[in-house]
């Protein structure tokens, strides 16, 4: 049995036996999720998210650096391409991030996407929840950024930092990938690069363009037009930072900006509306696995296979064999 109480005094050698354990999804971590869960609720949760090719990791390095002057603890998760053969994370933490080794205010988790929707494992949420018992000030969730579905890193953080960089091929690649929408703060990184100006211009006209309030978890419904944002408090407007990672320039700036948001979301309840959607959200994904558990629990393997025959050979639709099967009567013969 794991004993919470050495992760809530921020003990790292429990901290990591923990992860795993809830990376493994066992009895004794599910049991211990549960007893630290009443001391989460004080970390800021910042996701970093944007295409590859961006530096990312080299921003959220340096990002790590900069917070650890304030004497911030950070605990960061860098959320991998998984294995086709292992499931394991492919890239390793510390070879991206070398210069945080051996600070004890800092500690590093890879873990392997797993081939999940957005490129965020179901238990990433519960390593936050981890960190946050742990007396961890700020979480730091990086993402894989292979894909066109990084939105639900807006799911789990309370600030998310979309990364752009000059010379992809595209003068903006998230306008394609879609992930606008859920930025709070965007960074044209490799700021230094040729045709900086022309990705910062792209990202200020989609902003131009763009209806602040479809935004995620943002004021659904609302009319107030971005050219009058002092009309309405509650309206958050992106900022635009320009950064160099490889030698911290921006840097102070970027986390100017997201303390900015920080105040914004308490100034305007958005802090406590996103827990409610975060925790509402994680609850469904809870809930969802559970009762595919149950089911299977339930319904004998030959009596499931027999069904997926029947879809196979078209004598029934997905949708019957499922009511089929949560009716009890998949032995039925039509």
């Amino acid at each position: 049995m794991i004993f919470t109480q050495p992760v809530l005094e921020g003990n790292r050698l429990s901290i990591s036996r923990l992860l795993t354990q809830v990376e493994n999804d066992t009895p004794d971590g599910r049991v211990a999720l549960a007893e630290i869960f009443p001391h989460t609720g004080k970390a800021h949760l910042i996701g970093v998210t944007g295409a590859p090719g961006t530096g990312k990791s080299s921003l959220v390095n340096q990002l790590t650096l900069y917070y650890r002057k304030q004497n911030k603890k950070i605990a960061i998760i860098a959320v991998d391409p998984s294995s086709p053969f292992t499931g394991g994370a492919v890239l390793g933490d510390r070879v991206r991030m070398r210069d945080l080794s051996g600070d004890e205010g800092v500690f590093i988790r890879s873990m392997a996407s797993r081939g999940s929707v957005g490129g965020l494992a179901q238990t990433t949420a519960s390593f936050t929840q981890v960190f946050d018992a742990a007396g961890f000030d700020i979480i730091i969730i990086e993402t894989v950024g292979a894909g066109q579905s990084e939105v639900d890193i807006a799911r789990l953080a309370h600030t998310t930092i979309v990364v752009e960089a000059p010379g992809l091929g595209d003068d903006i690649q998230a306008i394609k990938a879609g992930i606008l929408e859920i930025a709070d703060v965007l960074v044209v990184n490799k700021a230094d690069r040729p045709g900086v100006e022309n990705t910062e211009r792209a990202l200020r006209s989609t902003l131009e363009l763009a209806h602040p309030t479809k935004r995620v978890f943002r004021h659904h419904g609302q009319t107030t037009s971005i050219d009058a944002p002092e009309a309405d408090a509650n309206i958050w407007i992106p900022p635009i930072n320009k950064t160099i990672s490889t030698d911290g320039k921006g840097i102070p700036e970027l986390a100017d900006s997201i303390a900015k948001h920080i105040a914004h979301l308490r100034q305007s309840g958005d802090w406590a509306l996103r827990d409610r959607a975060r925790l509402g959200s994680e609850l469904d994904a809870v809930l969802q696995e559970e009762l595919v558990n149950r089911f299977f629990e339930r319904v004998k393997k030959d009596e499931y296979d027999s069904v997926v025959d029947k879809v196979l050979s078209r004598k029934l639709s997905p949708y019957e064999a499922v009511k089929l099967l949560l009716n009890g009567n998949s032995e039925q013969e039509r």
